[in-house]
């Protein structure tokens, strides 16, 4: 029989969270997810989720907040070596470095390890599973590849009319 994965096990399965950071984040928030109801409060909790700041009809992003600064600090730790890998996560920090940058990449990449962890914690039975590095290119729509690749020609200036391939 198979004996069961301890918590700090089945957090280190996440790539790059290594078991002395699956301990600061288990110290930080506690085994219990019943305190948290969702994932997105948890992030908030740690100061993880985006701002925005609205005055009118002008929505503008702040800075996302302190929070708890060893769990941010075990968090950053992990997203910067997540975003070296070539994993899920390290493809997540490279499309998001192109259009945010460097800062807000690893804030994001920190929010879904974070994630991660509620989604293990909140359920015993569940183990983590890299969806790979290809994950978005290989599941995309179609038509939105399509919406995506006229958007990217139509921003330089360019007119784009699309003909069906047997006409």
């Amino acid at each position: 029989m198979l004996m069961p994965l301890t918590d700090v096990e089945r957090l280190d399965e996440i790539p790059e969270v290594g078991a002395a950071t699956a301990q600061v984040i288990l110290a930080e928030i506690g085994t219990d997810m019943t305190v948290f109801p969702t994932a997105d409060h948890l992030a908030a909790w740690a100061r993880l989720s985006p701002r925005t700041f609205q005055s009118g009809p002008k929505n503008t992003s702040g800075p996302a907040g302190k929070g708890n600064p060893w769990l941010r600090g075990a968090l950053g730790e992990a997203a910067v070596s997540a975003a070296r890998t070539d994993t899920f996560l390290g493809a997540r920090y490279r499309r998001i470095v192109t259009r945010r940058g460097h800062l807000k990449a690893l804030v994001a990449v920190a929010r879904s390890i974070l994630v991660t962890v509620w989604h293990l914690m909140n359920d015993p039975t569940t183990r983590y599973r890299d969806l790979g590095p290809d994950w978005h290119t290989k599941n995309l729509d179609p038509a939105r590849k399509t919406r995506d690749l006229v958007r990217q020609l139509t921003t330089p200036g360019y007119d784009v009319t699309l003909t069906p391939a047997g006409a």
